[in-house]
């Protein structure tokens, strides 16, 4: 294994430490002191695989402690936050996958039965790497250095990656990431509705009703899928949003308050501070500074 993970690092040769795109369609890598402010982020659905050093991500009021060679699943856009450790003998490394559900969609009659698959819970947790698992990793990345076989052998090696991790302890997410197709109960419109419209105040009721689910099916599944209650989910998505505002648009706290839909500039600077652990205005200037000092 060390040595597939040896050359996955010389793989990504062309890394920085912003999600950097390859001519591999869906990948993405990622490489370096990748800074907080940057993990702070809304999280897209994606296999993410930590080649080199570790990575903490916190979703709601749970916490993934991945190292590597370990890897994430998320199934839906999610607010979150994170930070890195390098590694021992090279800086951290990261790999993406961004979801595809016709790829996943493909996959799901060809997989073996699986019993467990019912029993899931809303725990986000780190998934050991198998040898095979990296192996197909491996296999994409080299086509690289003969991007002429890209569109014939890249998405044999995305079916292999996607096929592993169905079968793996995360692999239901993916099974739900495909809910989204068909006229069946589904919580994912709910969760794109919140994401599109964040600034707008929102009734549970009717979520769920357009979700053809019972509002306290809806409460469950919506925390299964998103590690958030739907009012935690609205509420980290407008910081994030604020952040920007008052980072890239030098808003003032009020102004950026309004624009995200808050009603009281109080609780926006209440709910801020707890969130990124300093006022807006404060956690806005150092990270101007902290932007400043790596583009220096």
């Amino acid at each position: 294994m060390k040595e597939i993970l040896k050359e996955l690092a010389e793989l990504t040769i062309q890394a920085s430490t912003k999600p950097t795109r390859t001519e591999l369609p869906k990948v993405l890598l990622i490489k370096g002191e990748v800074s907080e402010y940057q993990l702070a982020a809304i999280y897209e659905p994606m296999i993410g695989l930590v080649v080199q050093g570790g990575k903490t991500i916190s979703i709601g009021e749970q916490t993934i402690q991945l190292k590597a060679p370990s890897y994430f699943v998320i199934s839906a856009d999610i607010p979150a936050t994170g930070k890195v450790q390098q590694g021992k003998n090279g800086p951290y490394i990261s790999l993406g996958l961004e979801l595809d559900q016709d790829s996943i969609l493909d996959l799901l009659n060809d997989l073996p039965k699986d019993p467990s698959e019912e029993n899931t819970d809303n725990e986000f947790v780190a998934c050991e790497a198998s040898t095979e698992f990296l192996e197909a990793w491996v296999r994409m990345l080299r086509l690289l250095k003969t991007p002429e076989h890209i569109p014939a052998l890249a998405p044999i090696y995305e079916r292999e990656i996607l096929y592993r991790t169905l079968l793996g302890p995360q692999g239901w997410r993916l099974r739900k990431f495909c809910q989204t197709q068909g006229k069946g109960p589904s919580i994912y419109p709910a969760i794109r509705w919140i994401r599109e419209n964040y600034m707008t105040s929102m009734e549970i009721k009717r979520l769920a009703a357009k979700s053809r689910l019972g509002v306290t099916t809806f409460h469950r599944q919506f925390k299964q899928i998103t590690g958030l209650s739907p009012v935690q989910f609205q509420k980290q998505l407008r910081l994030l949003e604020a952040r920007k505002l008052l980072v890239h648009s030098a808003y003032s706290a009020s102004r950026a308050a309004f624009e995200v839909g808050y009603e009281s500039v109080t609780q926006f600077n209440r709910e801020y501070s707890r969130f990124f652990g300093d006022s807006p205005i404060r956690d806005a200037s150092n990270v101007r500074e902290k932007i400043a000092l790596t583009n220096f």
